[in-house]
């Protein structure tokens, strides 16, 4: 059919390209196709390579249309309603309907035949890859000796049985027969998700599992061998969970019953402090023809208790049990009744629960957890009756707490507050102290953990302040000696730092972030949190910030001071940012080292570490991650300390800096040396003044020509001087000298001399005597007392009295011996009178009448000292 309608639509197209595209002759044909095209069958080959020991067995339902299945090609294998294959090998299956899988099963059967031999152990698991799209029945056929059992292992969690019309929630619904001399029973269906671990089977049985079509496989895997000899027809172990469970099982066959003489043994794990119920829940005795039906109940070495089925079944009793149902001889009528059970065991905790009622309705915020640390005790956690591995309790709810056989030393409670904050406008909790509150007296355990969780609104920061002093950060060689250890963290799980109250030692008054923030309390020293304890911060929400943190420091006189990056020494988050705004006391210099830095290699960007006085826009450093860092910095007032970091392609960046605060010496000391300066420079000015003004006292007396002291009497010749110094004119400059006029003022010192010492009133000068002594030793001075009393009466004459002169009194200088030829007159030996030459020779001696001697120049003395020299020498 289907080749006839292609060649028909074939020669249509010819037919229509000889029209010369006539678009309505082409709509015509097209309508004609479309009404004699009627829907046509069409075969399906789907290639299957069954495993070894695999049977694949393809069956079409009796309610299915006509359609067959053939092995090969449809045209050349032989085709049938079902199909077996048996072969390890890859074969084509070919459907003759286009879709078999609405009417086709496929069962994949497997056979373990361990009669001969000793099969070992074999994991079971089902082929996923066989007709997805088909009903799946996966079997597996187990045989074994007569008087032995085959035993099924299931992993963890086990598996759980079900009544008949029932199947599983994931559609993985398992079945187990058992094979008998008295024809096939059903031993029961089971789920995933159970308490029954091992089921032993005598003789042989079968374990199927169905699928239904597009259903995706996950089986639950089980382990098959060979099981010990046994007399029952079917074993079942059990291990009832830890807890308050209540279990359901069945009898074999169920609800038809067992087969006749047959023994079914259970066998059930109960936990350590737990008691069990026994309760038959529905029941149907047979008619036996002979024996009866039995029911015994062994736990351990104990004598086994037998029960009918009318009686009542042990209730609270603890420690593992079986028990053991036997079946007497059925009658075998046709509408005889059966042996048949259902019956359930609960098992539920013993002892006495510590019970307590936790109201938080009027504790805002603050919610409870409750956990056990050590999951191989026996600790039950109940939360209004409803066993919790962990219990939170909600903030503003009130619970029922139950708590049986918890040591108090193996639970942990910890509690949380929320403070929020969804407005700045109209939040009400600035400036809030932190505080642990009071709990209820009935928990069973002290509190170990207290955390509060700070939460602002978008654009808003969070500052944080002691309530007494200032904060202090917990640093290597700076830790906090508290009890308690206060951990700020940021709500997305990066650590801040640890701080404490420090009263004279913080230096911290203020921390702010740009984040939601949790602050954890947690015991130092021991394992418990002291309740009512604090206040620990003074909390309060401002307008956001730029940067991520901001660090408000006062040094004080704290010095040395450690600055550390959040998440100390771990690294920054990822493009965060955190300042310093450190204030520095008056006449206090800081020094900033970086004691410590971890750069990373930047992915993103760069990090960056910027210093600079507060209020000046010039920076006193700027370094990157690709930049050297300087040893130290030095800072004369407040100073403003930035850190941001990169995103990291690998390392972190970590800082670490010290700040050392120093007295301003340097600014006192020049204070000090510019004053001495200006002293001396007035002493120096002062002593100049007294210089000048001595000089020229000095001047006036050094005016005097020469003093010269006949025989020994001192004569001070009178003050002359010139309207011109010696230096501006020439009147020191002669062509010859007359011996009369150089020495002339000295012949009225004789005693023949008639003019006496008043012959010369003009200006003394010095004058030359030719000397005619003898030319060898030294002259020889006579004295008479007529000398010595002209001496006396010249001094009289012409020296005033020491008491009206400012020149003191000369002392008198003592002669020798005159008729000593070694007599020497030390008054003439720096005079230049004492100067001899030949009466011939011409006088070298240039005397200008109106000029002073030269003054002699200073050696390490002072015009000062030389004036007491002239003073003491007159």
């Amino acid at each position: 059919m289907f080749l006839f309608y292609y060649y028909y639509y074939s020669e249509t197209r010819v037919s229509c390209g000889e029209l010369g595209g006539n678009m309505l002759s082409m709509i015509n044909v097209l309508g004609l196709i479309l009404l004699l095209v009627t829907p046509v069958t069409e075969g399906r080959t789907i290639g299957v390579a069954p495993d070894p020991n695999t049977i694949v067995i393809i069956s079409r339902s009796p309610e299915g249309p006509e359609c067959n299945v053939c092995k090969g090609e449809a045209s050349t294998g032989p085709c049938n309603t079902e199909l077996t294959l048996r072969e390890p090998a890859n074969t084509n299956v070919t459907f003759t309907c286009s879709n078999p899988e609405d009417y086709y099963t496929v069962e994949v059967n497997r056979e373990l035949d361990c009669t001969e031999i000793d099969c070992g152990k074999h994991d079971i698991h089902p082929e996923a890859s066989l007709y997805p799209d088909f009903n799946r029945t996966f079997t597996w056929d187990m045989k074994v000796q007569g008087t032995r059992a085959f035993q099924l292992d299931f992993p963890e969690p086990g598996m759980r049985q079900i009544p008949p019309e029932e199947t599983c929630p994931n559609k993985h619904t398992y079945t187990i027969t058992t094979y008998q001399r008295t024809g096939p029973a059903t031993i029961g269906t089971f789920c995933r998700n159970g308490t029954i671990s091992t089921i032993q089977v005598q003789y042989r049985g079968r374990v199927s599992l169905a699928l239904p079509r597009k259903m995706e496989l996950n089986p639950s895997n089980f382990r098959v061998s060979v099981g010990p000899e046994t007399d029952k027809l079917l074993v079942v172990n059990a291990s009832l969970p830890w807890g308050q469970s209540n279990t359901e099982f069945f009898t074999p066959n169920y609800p038809k019953g067992i087969p006749t003489e047959d023994l079914v043994r259970w066998n059930f794990g109960v936990p350590t402090m737990h008691n069990f119920s026994v309760t038959f829940l529905q029941q149907t005795e047979p008619q036996c023809t002979s024996g009866t039906v039995g029911l015994e109940y062994q736990q351990g070495n104990k004598q086994p208790i037998k029960k009918l089925l009318t009686d009542p079944q042990p209730a609270n009793q603890q420690g593992n049990f079986s028990l053991t149902l036997s079946n007497c001889v059925t009658s075998k009528a046709a509408n005889a009744p059966g042996l048949s059970l259902k019956f359930s065991v609960s098992a539920f905790r013993s002892g006495h629960p510590h019970v307590c009622v936790v109201d938080l309705q009027n504790k805002e915020g603050l919610s409870l957890q409750i956990e056990n640390t050590n999951p191989q005790t026996y600790c039950e956690l109940r939360m209004d009756s409803v066993v919790k591995e962990k219990i939170i309790a909600p903030a503003g709810t009130s619970a029922t707490l139950s708590f049986l056989d918890c040591p108090s030393e193996e639970l942990r409670l910890t509690a949380t507050k929320t403070i929020e904050c969804k407005d700045l406008s109209s939040c009400s909790v600035n400036w809030s102290l932190l505080s642990i509150p009071s709990l209820d007296s009935c928990l069973p355990v002290p509190l170990q953990q207290f955390t509060w969780m700070l939460r602002v609104a978008p654009h808003g920061t969070i500052d944080l302040s002691s309530p007494e002093g200032n904060l202090h950060h917990s640093l290597p060689g700076q830790e906090c000696n508290g009890s308690i250890s206060l951990l700020v963290s940021e709500a997305g799980g990066s650590n801040i730092g640890q701080f404490c109250s420090l009263p004279g030692k913080g230096i911290i008054r203020k921390i702010q972030i740009h984040s939601d923030v949790n602050i954890a309390a947690t015991p130092k020293s021991g394992k418990y949190l002291g309740q009512g304890k604090g206040p620990f911060f003074n909390i309060s929400f401002s307008p956001e910030i730029s940067e991520s943190m901001i660090y408000s420091v006062s040094l004080g006189e704290a010095s040395p001071a450690l600055l550390a990056t959040p998440n100390w020494p771990g690294g920054m988050q990822t493009f965060s940012t955190v300042s310093w705004i450190v204030e520095i006391p008056n006449q206090k210099l800081a020094e900033l080292v970086f004691a410590n830095i971890s750069q990373p290699k930047c992915d993103q960007r760069h990090t960056a570490v910027k210093v600079q006085n507060l209020g000046s826009p010039e920076e006193i450093l700027s370094r990157r991650e690709d930049e050297k860092f300087d040893g130290k910095v030095s800072i004369s007032r407040s100073f403003y300390l930035n850190m941001s970091n990169c995103q990291p392609e690998s390392g972190h960046f970590a800082v670490l800096s010290k700040v050392t605060l120093y007295p301003k010496r340097r600014k006192v000391l020049g204070i000090v040396v510019g004053v001495v300066a200006a002293l001396l420079i007035i002493m120096v000015i002062i002593l100049t003044v007294v210089c000048l003004v001595t000089r020229k006292k000095k001047r006036q007396f050094n005016t005097r020509s020469s003093i010269y002291i006949p025989r020994g009497a001192p004569f001070l010749p009178g003050d002359a001087s010139f309207p011109k110094s010696r230096s501006d004119n020439e009147s020191h400059v002669y062509a010859s000298i007359d011996d009369t006029m150089v020495y002339g003022h000295l012949l009225g010192e004789s005693n023949n001399s008639e003019s006496g010492p008043d012959h010369f009133n003009g200006h003394q000068v010095d004058t030359y005597r030719t000397f005619t002594g003898p030319m060898d030793g030294n002259p020889v001075m006579k004295e008479t007392p007529a000398d010595l009393e002209l001496e006396t009466r010249q001094s009289s004459e012409h020296f005033l009295d020491p008491s009206e002169s400012f020149i003191p009194s000369r002392p008198r200088t003592p002669l020798g011996p005159q008729n000593s030829l070694r007599y020497e007159d030390r008054r003439m030996m720096h005079n230049e009178l004492n100067t001899f030459k030949q009466p011939t020779e011409p006088s070298t001696i240039i005397l200008s009448p109106v000029e002073p001697e030269p003054e002699p120049e200073p050696n390490n003395g002072t015009d000062c000292e030389l004036e007491n020299v002239y003073d003491a020498a007159m």
